[in-house]
């Protein structure tokens, strides 16, 4: 597994002479969290594997958050440990390749266990952070670490934010290996399809407060001989009057190709999420998304549309055809799923994206909280998503394909007692789809997920 050698020494030399300063210490957090998790896929695939995947994984993290010294330039660092173990769901139901849970042998059966590890450190000067190594977790529009399987994807690299200015903040950073949601290993960083990898992807972006019902922002990404991508985002809450609000929320993409997408060299052809594009491999993209949601007491609405350009579908940090040794499938490269980045679009959804070129999609959910009820920690969402004019490829070519979705979640935390914090979630998900031929191979699935999570906090 790749390190950041460099921060991890640097992470040991501030431990060892800093440990007793003021601050460091006494702000110090140390929690062990415990997440259980089932997980059932069928594909509908010709493969019995692929068509009825079950599978069950107890995963323990444990997480040290530092303080930071004192000084003009306060230190500290930050340390993730993960073990694994994998509690099986039954002979023949883990899938050997593709498999976006658990990681597989060489011999494709899962692996017992696991374990990885990392951290980075961390400097602090006024209101100014700046995290150097692994162990990172961006939460940004134009980049989302993925944390909805058993085990969280991380990033190493460098990222700085800052809040000098009052109601502004403005993130930039490089990052350079990626391990992913069901993997040990940490890759170079890639599109979907691509099996060449970058180490640079650079990113620029500011979250301003206009008013204090107003955030506006911007954002700019770019994966070295892949692509760049442009982000603009408005957020607005309207006050209704007593337990009301209307919230609007506008989000617009473009992404282009960079440096060896573009003149079509081996191994960095974008996939185009098996949909259609102008320019075969290439990423050229326009997607926009508006999202509106009423919210009265505990019940909640919201609606929205989204539409992607008809050159070529969204694009997104994806590694999963990278394989951990560098070596192609045909040389015997060994894979895991270390792409998977979630993406900053409310069709994000359980089973499927809605992300091909030409894809037009409505959707709405409707939410509870049951805290309205006398039962605080109890919530509860049903979601649909419709998606129209897909382009077709290959012999369907110039024709249109349709998809839909429908999900649903409940989640509940335990408020009070000796459980105070345990957690638990339910979410399925059934994903159809009109044509799996002209609409690249994606097939109709069914997905359950039933997760249980409990934090302890040491310090």
């Amino acid at each position: 597994m790749y390190k950041s050698s460099l921060a991890l020494a640097v992470a040991v030399g501030v431990l060892a002479q800093q440990a007793g300063a003021a601050g460091f210490v006494e702000d110090s957090k140390l929690s062990l969290s415990s997440r259980t998790f089932y997980y059932e896929n069928d594909s509908h695939a010709a493969s019995t594997t692929q068509n009825n995947q079950r599978e069950t994984a107890e995963v323990l993290k444990l997480d040290y958050k530092s303080g930071f010294t004192q000084g003009t330039i306060g230190v500290g660092i930050d340390a993730q440990y993960i073990y694994g173990l994998h509690l099986d769901g039954g002979a023949g139901h883990h899938p050997a390749t593709g498999n976006s849970f658990w990681p597989s042998d060489s011999d494709g059966t899962a692996q017992n266990d696991l374990q990885r590890g990392d951290a980075n450190v961390k400097f602090r000067l006024s209101k100014t952070e700046l995290h150097v190594g692994g162990a990172l977790a961006p939460q940004l529009p134009i980049l989302l670490a993925n944390d909805s399987r058993a085990m969280p994807q991380n990033f190493d690299g460098g990222i700085i934010t800052s809040k000098e200015i009052n109601d502004l903040t403005v993130t930039a950073g490089q990052l350079e290996h990626s391990t992913g949601r069901a993997s040990t290993n940490s890759t170079a960083l890639s599109v979907a399809g691509a099996t060449k990898a970058s180490n640079q992807f650079r990113f620029a972006g500011a979250d301003y407060k206009l008013t204090k019902d107003l955030t506006l922002q911007y954002y700019f990404a770019n994966l070295d001989d892949f692509y760049t991508q442009n982000f603009f985002g408005l957020i607005h809450v309207l006050p209704l009057g007593e337990d009301q609000s209307f919230k609007t929320d506008l989000r617009y993409f473009d992404s282009r190709s960079d440096g060896k997408n573009s003149s079509d060299t081996a191994g960095y052809a974008f996939n185009n999420n098996g949909g259609y594009a102008k320019h075969a491999g290439e990423v050229d993209n326009k997607t926009w998304s508006s999202m509106f949601t009423y919210q009265l007491g505990g019940h909640s609405v919201l609606v929205g549309y989204q539409s992607v350009s008809d050159d070529g579908g969204f694009v997104l940090l994806n590694q999963g055809s990278v394989t951990k040794n560098g070596k192609s499938a045909a040389q015997g490269g060994i894979s895991e799923d270390n792409g998977g980045t979630s993406f900053y679009l409310f069709t994000d959804a359980t089973v499927n994206s809605f992300i091909r070129a030409g894809e037009n999609s409505k959707f709405a959910q409707y939410s509870y909280d049951f805290a309205r009820l006398g039962v605080p920690g109890l919530k509860a969402s049903i979601n649909y998503i419709k998606g129209d004019d897909i382009k077709g490829t290959g012999p369907a070519l110039g024709e249109h394909f349709s998809e839909w979705e429908r999900d649903a979640r409940i989640d509940y935390v335990v408020q009070t007692g000796y459980l105070k914090g345990f957690g638990t979630t339910l979410r399925t998900g059934s994903y159809h789809v009109s044509d799996t031929v002209g609409n690249g191979t994606t097939r109709s699935a069914d997905q359950t997920r039933l997760i249980f999570n409990y934090t302890y906090n040491f310090l």
